[in-house]
């Protein structure tokens, strides 16, 4: 089974590996990582879980599993093969990709190769950049993937909670310090953009192979207080300015676990043995 995506996914791999492994006796599992690639392996089982980074699904300048924190995005919209080779032989794929897309700014899109300088490249609308790494995705799962032996599977957009107005809150606030659920059940934040999801609906309804949609966005819209905020690892270490205000390096992108993403692979298993 291969997790391949962004963080959000990276989350979701995180989450199964801690549902599964405490059933696992300590020297018959293993979990390891090569750049971009983890493994987590149940060895009685023949079985491994897998997750690889790949934020755009596509090439881009953002492929390092570490060093990715790339303000000016490009990305290779056709190109796909540089990561998908790691995915062949999978019985099972879970893809994912939104907020990595989400700059603000139209996408730099490269016609030529990361090389060189680089001039090749045109500036396209958001949606018009997702749908073709979209598409992209499709043809490689159409060649790739056998229907009979494989199911695929593309976890939708995963909300963010950085503006605690938007729910009645502080003007000037966000998920820090939410204990309770958003209870309006037409809830719907201002960081997840339906555009896309009907860009992902449309071109996946194109796809010759089946590939299931796990839609955790409108529940997870109403889970405001279940992100990590302040309790993360912090990559660097925070000024004295951030100290004092911890809302400004408060994370409300990731969650928490145990928590929301645990509930995103009850969803997965379910479409999984009950489709």
């Amino acid at each position: 089974m291969v997790f391949t995506g962004d963080s959000l996914n990276r989350g979701q791999f995180i989450s199964l590996v801690c549902l599964l492994q405490g059933v696992i006796p300590k020297d018959r599992k293993s979990i390891k990582t090569i750049e971009s690639l983890t493994v987590f392996s149940a060895m009685d089982y023949n079985a491994t879980i897998e997750f690889y980074w790949a934020p755009f699904l596509v090439e881009s300048n953002s492929d390092n599993a570490i060093v990715h924190r790339v303000t000016d995005r490009i990305v290779r919209g056709r190109s796909i093969h540089k990561h998908a080779r790691h995915w062949k032989g999978a019985d099972i794929m879970v893809f994912n990709t939104y907020l990595w897309w989400m700059t603000g700014v139209p996408m730099k899109v490269l016609t030529g190769p990361f090389s060189g300088d680089m001039k090749n490249f045109e500036m396209m609308e958001t949606e018009d950049a997702y749908r073709v790494a979209l598409t992209r995705m499709v043809r490689w799962v159409e060649k790739n993937m056998d229907p009979n032996t494989t199911r695929v599977f593309f976890t939708s957009m995963s909300p963010t909670h950085e503006k605690s107005k938007e729910w009645g809150g502080d003007p000037t606030g966000n998920c820090l310090n939410e204990t309770t659920p958003i209870e309006d059940p037409t809830y719907w934040g201002g960081g997840s953009r339906k555009n896309i999801m009907r860009v992902l609906k449309r071109t996946l309804e194109r796809s010759k192979v089946p590939i299931t949609v796990v839609n955790i966005t409108q529940l997870s819209e109403y889970r405001k207080d279940a992100h990590t905020a302040i309790y993360k690892k912090q990559w660097n270490k925070l000024t004295p300015e951030q100290l004092a205000n911890p809302k400004s390096y408060a994370d409300c992108v990731h969650w928490c676990l145990p928590g929301l993403q645990d509930t995103w692979n009850e969803l997965l298993y379910a479409k999984l043995f009950y489709p």
